[in-house]
């Protein structure tokens, strides 16, 4: 394409064109100068727009200009203190809790080590929701404590070309804090960001950094009376807060790339506040979990349900003591399904602990409450047929079983123990025969 035609499209003129094969190609030349002074009279029109443009700092006042050895980063700085609250939890309360508890939670001892200002929070707003090595970590959002207040650090690119510096400077701020917390970040962040460090020939400051993920424990411990799990969800059901405009997560990415077209701060204002959220949000998740491994039934919030997933939780961590105190506060539990489901984990252990009288206590219970309860019948029968030597008694509870309505398996399981109870009844009879026989 010529100059005179690039002229044509960029000024929307359509100058004739010379009829005569020989014009004066100095007049021509002349003719496409005053064109392009007429197009560069027009900048300052344009500059004037962008000098309407409101800055970073008009927006958040707070920002400042991190400069590293690999470049400049745009670090926005926050703060909250010890009795702020997020939703009904005040997050300095965090701060005194016991780190024994977050090990439970991530099945992780180390964490029992530490203390929660050896905590780093992150999360990451990305240019694709997807991954992939295409795709930068344009926001990196941070927390951590000091001296029971919540700090937030949240590192932004303004470029492509300032991601060596964001991580450079998170690379810097993660030196001092000995663990991680983030919210679907194994699966996600920690990955991405591991990927950039490697493209850009950098050492990953947390490989090695014990890693403590809050999706899997919201799951387990309050996941049963959500729709969903995610953490605007939990935020608002959970923890009471409810954001107000917010922008939803799919929209960030256009968001970035629209900045990156208008530097527009009022594009990616939303998206900071978002990722702020976001990083408080897990401190006041985190202390909620605590607070229901560490306070059980006297936890803010806390309903019958988490108390028994937590209580299932420590089973599984072999921490059977501290199962114990928290089923034991269920066994009269108004929830009924959450009275049987005690009461049957409560037996099984005092079963293992040959607690028998417990247990039996327990069954007891279960059945004067339910007569068809398969699960307590089929334990009785047990206890009758093993400890008690009652052959009678057992057959007769595992007959009431079989009026249930169960599965074919169940049934001809049951029918298997009948007919080995009988044939026991029958041994020990015989043997009270002989024993007769024998002293007559």
């Amino acid at each position: 394409m010529s100059i005179k035609s690039r002229l044509d499209r960029l000024t929307g003129e359509a100058f004739p064109q010379k009829e005569t094969p020989d014009a004066n190609k100095s007049e021509l030349i002349s003719d496409l100068r005053k064109r392009i002074d007429a197009v560069v009279e027009r900048r300052p029109a344009m500059d004037t727009r962008a000098k309407n443009r409101r800055s970073f700092n008009e927006i958040l006042p707070d920002c400042e200009e991190i400069l590293t050895p690999c470049g400049s980063v745009l670090v926005v700085p926050g703060w909250l203190h010890s009795g702020a609250l997020h939703g009904r939890k005040r997050i300095g309360e965090l701060f005194d809790l016991d780190t024994r508890h977050a090990a439970i939670l991530a099945g992780h001892s180390a964490f029992s080590r530490f203390h929660f200002r050896d905590a780093l929070f992150l999360d990451t707003e990305t240019t694709g929701l997807s991954g992939g090595t295409g795709t930068l970590a344009f926001l990196v959002g941070l927390g951590w404590y000091e001296e029971g207040s919540f700090v937030t650090r949240q590192l932004f690119a303004r470029d492509f070309s300032e991601e060596p510096a964001l991580l450079a400077c998170l690379t810097d701020l993660a030196k001092a804090k000995r663990f991680l917390v983030t919210f679907n970040g194994r699966a996600f962040d920690m990955n991405l960001l591991a990927a950039r460090f490697i493209l850009n020939r950098m050492q990953d400051p947390f490989a090695a950094m014990p890693h403590l993920d809050l999706l899997h424990p919201s799951r387990r411990l309050i996941g049963h009376r959500l729709e969903n799990s995610r953490l605007v969800t939990i935020e608002e059901k959970i923890l009471g807060h409810t954001r107000e405009g917010d922008i939803p997560g799919y929209e960030i990415p256009q968001r970035y790339f629209d900045w990156l077209r208008r530097k527009r701060p009022e594009l990616i204002a939303d998206v900071i506040e978002h990722n702020r959220l976001d990083v408080i949000s897990m401190a006041a998740l985190l202390l909620h979990l605590c607070e229901i491994m560490q306070h059980g039934a006297e936890a803010e919030g806390v309903c019958h349900s988490d108390l028994l997933a937590a209580g299932r939780l420590y089973l599984e961590r072999h921490e059977t003591d501290r199962a114990l105190d928290l089923l034991e506060g269920l066994v009269d539990s108004d929830d009924a399904l959450c009275r049987d489901e005690a009461r049957k984990q409560l037996s099984v252990i005092w079963k293992r602990k040959n607690r028998w009288a417990e247990a039996k206590s327990l069954w007891d219970r279960m059945i004067a409450d339910d007569p068809g309860d398969n699960f307590a019948l089929i334990e009785m029968a047990k206890w009758y047929e093993h400890k008690e030597k009652d052959y009678g008694q057992a057959g007769r509870m595992v007959e009431r079983a079989l009026r249930n309505n169960i599965s074919k398996e169940d049934r001809d399981e049951l029918l298997f123990r009948l007919e080995r109870i009988e044939r026991r009844a029958s041994q020990a009879q015989t043997k009270r025969n002989n024993y007769k026989s024998e002293i007559a």
